[in-house]
This record gives C-alpha cells, sequence and structure tokens, in this order.
C-alpha cells in the first residue's frame, strides 16, 4: 500500500470513518460495503477514502489475530458498550503490525480518536496499549504465531471445518482468505474482444492478464476506480470474479430457452446469461432484497439488457411463477460465503458455526421447490461460493436420494477439482474465489 505515513494531509477523516464502519461491524454485523457508503460520504478525497477502505478491510481480514493480541495486552476486557474503543485499539493495531504508517502517528492518532469520540477516558488506556505493543512486538507475534487462531486469524470453527474438509489443502486455504483478491472482469465479447480490450487497457498504462478457464475474464494487476476503466459506463465490460464467470458455459443456454435466475441480485451471472446469448426467449431475475434488484436493473441498463425482474421470494414460486417451465435454472444459493472470505473479511465475525446447517437446510428447501420449476429434459445448476462439503456435496446428495426424475450431470472440466456430485474450486486456485458447482438434469 502508499506510504501515508509521508503525506502532510490531516489523516483524522480516514481515521474517524474506520473507526464509525469498524464499531458498525462489532455491534451490529453490518457488511463493510454498506458501512463504508454510509459513513465514507464525508470524504471528498479519492486517496482518503482509499484508506479508510483499506484500514476497514485489513482489520476484518486479520480480525482474529489482533482480537487475541488486544486480550493478551490487556488487563481485563473493555465492556460490550465500548465497541467505539474496541475499534480503535483494533485500529491502532492493525495499522502497527500491518502498514508502513509511521507509529508514533497511528498511537497519536488512536488517541485523537478517542477523545474525538468523546471518550476522554480512554484516551490514556488507548495509548498505554498501543505503546506496550510496540515494547513487546516481538514475543506478541511469536504467541501469535504459535496458536491457530493467531497465526491463521479466522475462528477456531471455521479452521477446524477446513481441515476437516480438506485435510491435504486447508493451510493454503485459510492463507489465500487472507490475501488481498484481484480485481477481476468480464469482459462483453457482444461490444469487443478481451484481447482488443487488453490492448485498450495496456494503451492507458494498465496492466492486466487474461483468467484462465474463462474466454471473457481478465484481472487487472493493480485496483482502479471501477468507473475509470475504459468503456465501463457503455457496458463493454464488468466486475466480476472468475470463478462465478464459469457458470454460464456450464449452464449452455440456447436460443429461444426460458432461464430462471434465481437469487440472481446484484445481476452479475444474469448479464453474463444474457451476453453470452442474445437470443433467449426471456430471462426471469428473482431475488428477495430490493436493494439489490436495483444494482441489477442499474447493470441492466448499463449493459442494455433486458430481463424480467421479480422481488420475490426464489423458495415460494407460488408468489411469482406463471406457471411457464424454463429450460434452464441459475440456483446460486445462500452460503456461508467461505469461498469468497477474502473479499467480504467481515463474513469471520458474521459467521456462527450453527449457521452451516441452517443454511445447508435451506438449501435443501431452495432446491425442492424449484424443481418443479425445470422443464423436461431440462437443466438446473445449483451453485455456492462455498468450499464446505455440507453446503454442497451433502445437499446435492440429500436431493438426490429424494428426486428420482433428478440425474446428476458429470462437469468435465480442467479448473477445480471433481467432487462426488460436482466441482469444486478453491480459494484462490487460478486466481479465482472458491465456488461449488453441480449439474442437474431432469429426465
Amino acid at each position: 500500500m502508499p506510504n501515508h505515513a509521508r503525506s502532510t494531509r490531516p489523516l483524522g477523516n480516514p481515521r474517524a470513518v474506520a473507526s464509525a464502519v469498524l464499531t458498525d461491524l462489532l455491534d451490529r454485523g453490518r457488511s463493510l460495503n454498506p458501512a463504508l457508503e454510509a459513513h465514507g460520504g464525508a470524504l471528498a478525497d479519492a486517496r482518503d477514502r482509499a484508506l479508510a477502505r483499506e484500514l476497514c478491510y485489513g482489520v476484518a481480514r486479520w480480525l482474529p489475530r489482533l482480537e487475541l493480541c488486544l486480550q493478551r495486552l490487556m488487563d481485563k476486557p473493555l465492556r460490550k458498550r465500548e465497541s467505539r474503543v474496541r475499534a480503535v485499539l483494533l485500529l491502532g493495531l492493525y495499522q502497527l503490525m500491518y502498514t508502513r504508517i509511521a507509529e508514533h502517528a497511528a498511537v497519536a492518532e488512536s488517541v485523537a480518536l478517542v477523545r474525538g469520540a468523546g471518550r476522554d477516558w480512554a484516551a490514556g488506556l488507548v495509548n498505554g496499549v498501543l505503546r506496550s505493543f510496540q515494547r513487546q512486538r516481538a514475543q506478541l507475534i511469536h504467541d501469535l504465531d504459535a496458536c491457530e487462531q493467531g497465526r491463521y486469524a479466522h475462528p477456531l470453527w471455521l479452521i477446524d471445518a477446513t481441515r476437516e474438509a480438506w485435510p491435504g489443502d486447508w493451510q493454503r486455504i485459510l492463507e489465500s482468505n487472507n490475501e488481498r483478491p484481484p480485481m477481476a472482469l468480464r469482459v462483453n465479447t457482444r461490444r469487443t474482444t478481451r484481447d482488443a480490450f487488453l490492448a485498450e487497457l495496456a494503451h492507458q498504462g494498465i496492466e492486466a492478464s487474461p483468467i484462465a478457464h474463462t474466454p471473457h475474464g481478465l484481472r487487472l494487476h493493480s485496483p482502479r476506480d471501477v468507473a475509470a476503466l475504459p468503456g465501463f459506463a457503455q457496458g463493454r465490460v464488468s466486475v466480476q470474479d472468475g470463478g462465478a464467470q464459469l457458470a454460464g458455459p456450464l449452464l449452455d443456454v440456447g436460443a429461444g430457452m426460458r432461464v430462471l435466475d434465481a437469487c440472481a441480485a446484484p445481476g452479475g451471472k444474469s448479464t453474463a446469461l444474457l451476453e453470452s446469448q442474445p437470443e433467449l426467449d426471456e430471462l426471469v431475475a428473482v431475488d428477495s432484497d430490493g436493494e439489490r434488484l436495483a444494482r441489477l436493473r442499474q447493470n441492466l441498463t448499463r449493459l442494455s439488457l433486458q430481463a424480467t425482474v421479480v422481488c420475490g421470494d426464489a423458495g415460494d414460486p407460488g408468489q411469482w411463477w406463471d406457471g411457464r417451465a424454463f429450460d434452464r435454472i441459475l440456483a446460486d444459493v445462500p452460503c456461508t460465503g467461505s469461498g469468497v472470505i477474502r473479499r467480504h473479511p467481515e463474513i469471520k465475525l458474521q459467521r456462527r458455526p450453527e449457521d452451516v446447517e441452517t443454511l445447508a437446510a435451506g438449501q435443501l428447501r431452495l432446491l425442492d421447490r424449484l424443481w418443479p420449476l425445470v422443464a423436461r429434459r431440462g437443466r438446473l445448476l445449483y451453485a455456492t461460493c462455498s468450499y464446505l462439503p455440507r453446503e454442497n456435496d451433502h445437499v446435492l446428495a440429500e436431493f438426490l436420494a429424494k428426486h428420482p426424475d433428478a440425474a446428476g450431470v458429470p462437469i468435465s472440466r480442467a479448473w477445480g477439482r471433481a467432487t462426488d456430485h460436482g466441482r469444486q474450486v478453491l480459494p484462490g486456485e487460478d486466481t479465482m474465489d472458491g465456488f461449488y458447482y453441480a449439474l442437474l438434469g431432469k429426465r
């Protein structure tokens, strides 16, 4: 990251925004993106916005490690209502451990943050804790690395679940979860070619490389403001991870087909399907989240695409289905998101071990409800952004046991690895996020 310590700009505002966002995360489990949108409006300077984002995502990424470090530095824990002070302490530790910000600035600004938040009593505490870390750094780092929660910066239940699911890969998975994600794009080949767009980026001094296994994907070597990308406003390119781009070819949509994208918002896979096959009879995009559906509509407008957008529960087709069967259904179901932790590190805080069973039951229910909508000889693609088998192969096994008219369709591809009922991409493989796909055909 840039060496912000060399700047002469006042850095209080980005840190104040970051502390407010992190307080929302700690207090209410609020996701980072909406919290940044809510609190970051006061930051007019792009560098300040970038610093606030770096601090928020950095703290969330290393939160289990930072929390463990904080516990070792304090004689007694903070009261629950003092989440703002806790956020400032975590923010200060992150700056000292993972950034090139001058240490005296990180400490002084942390003290100023609690004073500015009306917590004058905490100024001495914050100063003392951060300076104690500076004095004890070597021993603390050694102790953190000596325990799995500290070394891998994941909650213990997720470390254990990852090790059980992928005994030969679990360490690499956890390490990949802690990496900064690449900025991946999908080129709209109805408007241009990937090679032509790569040449256009190179002409503007933007380095990028093709993503393997997809004819439309490319990866920027350093993130950019998406609005500044050539052709973005005109619909020539969209932001989408390479793993998500694998869904379209698996569905193999053809002219005249009727397609359903269940749980469709914000529309990345819907728009990819429409770009790949402009002669669909209809694409119906269903989601229960009105705000995310608004983003889907914006994406359709930007890309000049048409779809039937429905606000409703995909698991309750009686609310919205017109009785006409679908040749193809994409069931991109709600899941733990374990495969996209590097993009959404707050998942480490938001998820609990009991969520896995709850989500698996919902996934099976959704499959049961959507299956009658599949036309004879039609296909349904089941997708999650999880690498936990309980949400993937186990759900498929239960579903196939209940539905004799359903058959698994083999997925023979060069990406990922075969599982009993589908194919799994683990986080970081070929630069992609973690995705699971299983294809079902109706007899």
